[in-house]
């Protein structure tokens, strides 16, 4: 809430990257207008989405058919959190933040999120007091005790494993207050170099999968609605019509032909 601004901060500083975006998740969705039907409250929310991409994107989240059209505030608290997860899934944010996410979720909508949570290219921000839910999807722990913060690279099993070798670290005086202490698995830097460099790869390959998978939708869409213009009556005898449709058609096809290419080198690295 503070780094969302909803709530003043103590003291410090917060200091966001020019490019960062933040997609939040409030436990109690208040970011929800209950009078408003589930298809109203995404297109509302994103008016350049088509209602193909907000119907599938919808069902993807167990909403299919005319489920779309149930109001938010007829909705329980696990159906209204996967509405605020389709919500979140669907904006350009590249740093999620997550209160308290899995609170109200049945067991479905728990597996939704943990998959949508592993699935995301960007950085997530998570605080929980589920602990099954942070072992599935946490990568890094961030543990405030004692005026210290302490960063364990792993998820909670990882945790509980070396939270007494930094706790003993304390004791003996080895950390000043306000330090940072950060645990990582015994390797060396070379090792940890590669890792991190492996994984940004990972991530700009998922980014650019995500991108051209958006633009090879946006240009099947096209490519259908340019189909449907052909087949119009009145431009059957309009050959100067059809030949510019057919030129922008045969455009468009190449466009895609080189998106499907593309996508495929992606899927092989």
């Amino acid at each position: 809430k503070i780094i969302n601004k909803y709530i003043p901060k103590d003291e410090g500083k917060i200091i966001l990257g020019s490019r960062v975006k933040i997609g939040y998740y409030d436990q109690e969705h208040q970011v929800l207008s209950l009078n408003k039907t589930i298809f109203q409250e995404v297109a509302d929310s994103y008016p350049s989405l088509t209602n193909t991409k907000i119907r599938n994107t919808l069902a993807a989240f167990l909403f299919p058919g005319d489920e779309v059209y149930k109001r938010i505030g007829d909705l329980s608290g696990g159906e209204r959190g996967r509405v605020s997860l389709a919500k979140l899934m669907l904006s350009s944010a590249n740093l999620l933040i997550l209160d308290e996410p899995t609170n109200h979720l049945d067991i479905t909508s728990k597996e939704i999120l943990e998959n949508a949570i592993r699935n995301y290219t960007g950085t997530c921000l998570l605080v929980s007091h589920d602990r099954y839910f942070i072992n599935q999807v946490a990568t890094k722990i961030l543990d405030l005790s004692r005026g210290q913060l302490y960063e364990y690279d792993g998820n909670y099993d990882y945790y509980l494993d070396k939270k007494a070798i930094v706790e003993s670290l304390g004791k003996d005086g080895n950390l000043e207050d306000g330090s940072v202490a950060v645990v990582t698995e015994t390797e060396s830097k070379e090792d940890w170099k590669k890792a991190k460099e492996d994984q940004a790869r990972e991530r700009k390959r998922l980014n650019d999968l995500k991108k051209i998978e958006d633009s090879i939708e946006e240009y099947e869409l096209k490519s259908s609605q340019l189909d449907e213009e052909l087949l119009k009556p009145e431009h059957a005898t309009n050959p100067s019509k059809l030949l510019e449709l057919s030129k922008q058609k045969e455009e468009v096809d190449s466009k895609l032909e080189a998106l499907m290419e593309e996508w495929e080198e992606l899927n092989q690295d």
